[in-house]
């Protein structure tokens, strides 16, 4: 780790890798009701499986706050040549710029990578002024772009409420990008109450798309990380990597199989399996599996995979199935994961989350802010129209 910078009280630091602060003080900065993704393990997985690398285009430049020896604050940064693996696809403002003469890159990223979560935030020590802090860190990050030539800072799949706070983003006119997303909310005793909600034909498709495995002799469990042997991690690598390579070029491979390892080893307190299971030769078959990561009261649905085409059975392992768990455990929130609209179908809301930019290049921050509005209403319009589309009951009329 090396110093970079001080600033007044405070010494500034820059790490190429999380592995250069200890597990202890990064996660005791980690808030209860902070995202599991900030935790030290998730990063060390995507980091030290070279998943997320200098090689694979994300150059770690994580800053963080000490007093002697004492760490106060940090913020997982990286520098990016590209947008690959983001999920905020802001390809085409790179386009348009690049034919102007302009370049959209290097740019400095704060986000969990490969992984669209909404919480990206800062890191703050307990007992410490947090809002003092985080205006201290987001000077140095401003000031570290602008020495360097980096051409924009981009913070995504933001926490609302920080990027809220006084002289935070909000406060220092980054500007706010809409991106949609979906969210399922547990408000559920049992899941027949859940299919209750549903107009009279989604019932009833919901029933047979959530009942067709068992024709096929083919059954769904739940397995928590610490009751998962090492099998469950490395089939869930082989199951993924044969789904995403129907899909090529334009699978969404952005982590490895020492990624997957590293998981079953330092993060499967996390990690929740859907499993689907067939009778093979006298013997249980692992067809397919989905990988959820939970804290508290909720859930995160984020890997799948399968090795045969098996109908319906995709929405019953990665919607269904982890429905009814959160129903019976009491998770409150359940995020399935980016993209796909077939999900308004199955009862989840479209709602957005934010991204915030702001640019060292007023040629940059010029195209953003000419466009911006526009882009946040065509996804303000998008969102509405999916919601309109949830296939519920007719509210009785008054």
């Amino acid at each position: 780790m090396k110093e970079l910078d001080f600033t007044g009280q405070y010494t500034l630091k820059y790490a190429s890798s999380i592995a250069e602060f200890d597990p202890l003080q990064w996660n005791g900065m980690v808030s209860q009701d902070a995202i599991p993704f900030l935790e030290w393990e998730w990063l060390a997985a995507l980091e030290k499986s070279g998943s997320i690398s200098l090689k694979t285009g994300w150059q770690p430049l994580h800053l963080s706050l000490w007093k002697k020896e004492r760490l106060l604050a940090a913020s997982p940064l990286y520098v990016k040549y590209h947008s690959d693996g983001e999920f905020i696809w802001d390809y085409f403002f790179a386009e348009a710029a690049a034919s102007m003469g302009r370049s959209w890159y290097p740019k400095l990223v704060g986000t969990i990578p490969a992984t669209p979560a909404e919480g990206y935030r800062f890191l703050f020590a307990p007992e410490e002024d947090p809002r003092a802090l985080n205006r201290t860190l987001l000077d140095a990050v401003e000031r570290l772009c602008q020495r360097t030539g980096i051409r924009g800072v981009h913070f995504l799949f933001t926490d609302p409420a920080w990027a809220a706070w006084p002289g935070s983003l909000m406060d220092r006119a980054y500007g706010g990008w809409k991106h949609s997303r979906f969210a399922w909310e547990n408000n559920y005793t049992d899941f027949d109450q859940y299919l209750a909600r549903f107009n009279k034909n989604q019932r009833k498709n919901i029933k047979k798309e959530y009942g067709r495995h068992k024709e096929q002799g083919i059954e769904l469990r739940i397995l928590e990380g610490p009751g998962a042997g090492k099998h469950a991690f490395d089939r869930i690598f082989e199951l993924y990597s044969l789904t995403n390579d129907k899909f090529l070029p334009w699978d969404a491979r952005w982590v490895n199989e020492d990624f997957f390892r590293l998981c079953g080893q330092i993060y499967r307190g996390r990690t929740v399996f859907s499993e689907a299971r067939r009778l093979k030769d006298g013997g249980e078959e692992t067809l397919a599996m989905a990988m959820m990561f939970r804290k508290e009261d909720r859930l995160w649905g984020r890997y799948w995979g399968t090795c045969e085409d098996v109908k319906d059975l995709h929405f019953a392992l990665c919607y269904y199935a982890p429905m009814d768990y959160c129903i019976r455990e009491g998770i409150r929130y359940f995020d399935p994961g980016i993209g796909s609209p077939h999900k308004i179908r199955r009862g989840f809301r479209a709602a957005f989350d934010l991204s915030y930019h702001k640019f060292f290049d007023p040629f940059l921050e010029t195209l953003f802010t000419a466009n911006i509005g526009a882009v946040n209403q065509y996804e303000e319009e998008n969102i509405a129209a999916l919601n309109a589309a949830l296939p519920l009951k007719t509210p009785p009329p008054r």
